[in-house]
């Protein structure tokens, strides 16, 4: 148990760091001396910097995409994407998830992983609603992978947008990237 709280103490505050000084600005002294730790526990638990910064963003990601899938509760496939499409936008709005997760990772982890990590969350929750829209018909049973990478390129393109926004902007920028998706999505009905 105490081991567990520790590596959770050690990513929480490493998430602090990372968000505040970025990856470049942030060391494993400064991780462990907030986190009350030595630098020996930080090493028990992760291989070194870049390991802990992919633990961070991992958790980051898996904290959105259950924000994204939990927001879905409408029973129409349509109102249920649209739903998690908010859900997406106001988690890329946060402060701490875009700069992490748009800024400080593609940096930080080089693009192939960066894109790995992406992929491997976000993706599958993006073509679970592809297939379920679909389903329903509100999007043409064909181009079925071509249709799922567009919307997840899409939703990339609005999360960079709203991490490269100037904080007074972001509530215009996350309502125009909603808009054009929602008239996206509703325009490709068969």
């Amino acid at each position: 148990m105490y081991s567990e709280a520790t590596r959770a103490a050690l990513l929480d505050e490493a998430t602090t760091l990372f968000a505040e000084r970025g990856y470049n600005g942030t060391s494993l002294e400064d991780v462990a001396v907030a986190t009350q730790v030595t630098r020996g526990a930080v090493y028990h638990h992760f291989t070194g910097k870049l390991a802990l910064f992919e633990a961070v963003l991992i958790e980051q990601e898996r904290a959105a995409m259950a924000a994204v899938e939990k927001a879905a509760t409408a029973s129409n496939p349509l109102e249920a994407a649209l739903q998690a499409l908010g859900a997406f936008l106001d988690r890329a709005c946060e402060p701490v998830y875009s700069k992490l997760c748009w800024q400080e990772a593609p940096t930080a982890l080089g693009h192939q992983r960066w894109k790995e990590i992406e992929e491997h969350y976000a993706y599958g929750v993006v073509e679970r609603f592809i297939e379920l829209l679909m389903e329903a018909g509100h999007l043409e049973r064909k181009a079925r992978e071509t249709t799922t990478q567009f919307f997840f390129w899409m939703l990339g393109g609005a999360g960079l947008a709203l991490a490269g926004a100037a904080e007074a902007d972001k509530q215009r920028v996350r309502d125009e990237w909603f808009d054009l998706m929602t008239r996206s999505l509703r325009g490709m009905r068969p």
